[in-house]
């Protein structure tokens, strides 16, 4: 049996597929050059009904995969998120342009605070906010999301937080009208509440000391004021 270059056509029952040349002509005829079947034909002799065949699938599953996407509003739908979301996520990357970001407020000058005077930086009637953590208080202003009104921890913000916070309570029992000496708590709940005052001494700045009943004040210098400059230019560069 020999192979004639040209297309192909099936064969019967298993049997070798027999082939026509480019003009019509079948096996046995005169025409192109013939090889043996035990032989493979070279590179240019193809039969190209399968790839056919195969492309045209291809197509048309292509073709119903979009006529599904397009003809379902359901699906039309779920797109359009996936492509807001997309859109949200690549948008989220870049700094915000807008010209009503806030400005950084000024750093607050070294001062000891009353439970009174605490109370009015509480980011609601002072844009800044202050908290005290035990006997020490800290401008979280830049923590705002965190400390603020609408903030998970904002019922700490012009309080003094260090009940709460050693006893890891939200509950406004945990805030005390008066001096709180923490007399009571635990070794474990002062341990808590030192690893805190580590991490907010790290990260704000702070300003002076809650004072007690009927204490006076420190007197804080410029020396003081310069000390604590190189901390805060970093804490800045990291916000």
């Amino acid at each position: 049996t020999l192979f004639r270059s040209g297309t192909c056509r099936k064969g019967r029952r298993g049997q070798e597929v027999s082939c026509a040349d480019r003009s019509g002509s079948e096996q046995g005829e005169a025409g192109p050059e013939l090889y043996p079947t035990s032989t493979p034909p070279p590179q240019h002799v193809q039969c190209t009904l399968g790839e056919t065949m195969a492309d045209d699938e291809d197509v048309q599953a292509s073709q119903g995969i979009l006529q599904e996407i397009f003809t379902s509003p359901l699906n039309i739908s779920l797109l359009g998120l996936c492509l807001f979301l997309l859109y949200k996520i690549i948008r989220g990357d870049q700094p915000s342009t807008s010209g009503n970001q806030e400005e950084p407020l000024p750093k607050l000058k070294r001062r000891d605070f009353t439970r009174a005077e605490l109370s009015e930086f509480d980011g609601t009637k002072n844009p800044r906010i202050l908290m005290a953590i035990n006997g020490k208080v800290f401008d979280v202003t830049r923590g705002k999301k965190f400390y603020g009104p609408e903030g998970p921890y904002g019922i700490f913000a012009g309080k003094d937080a260090s009940r709460g916070l050693a006893t890891f309570s939200l509950d406004v029992e945990s805030i005390r009208d008066t001096y709180d000496d923490l007399a009571d708590l635990d070794a474990t709940q002062r341990e808590t509440l030192k690893d805190w005052e580590e991490q907010f001494t790290f990260k704000y700045h702070h300003v002076g000391k809650l004072l007690k009943e009927g204490e006076e004040p420190s007197e804080y210098t410029d020396d003081e004021e310069q000390k604590d400059a190189p901390k805060d230019a970093k804490d800045r560069k990291n916000d």
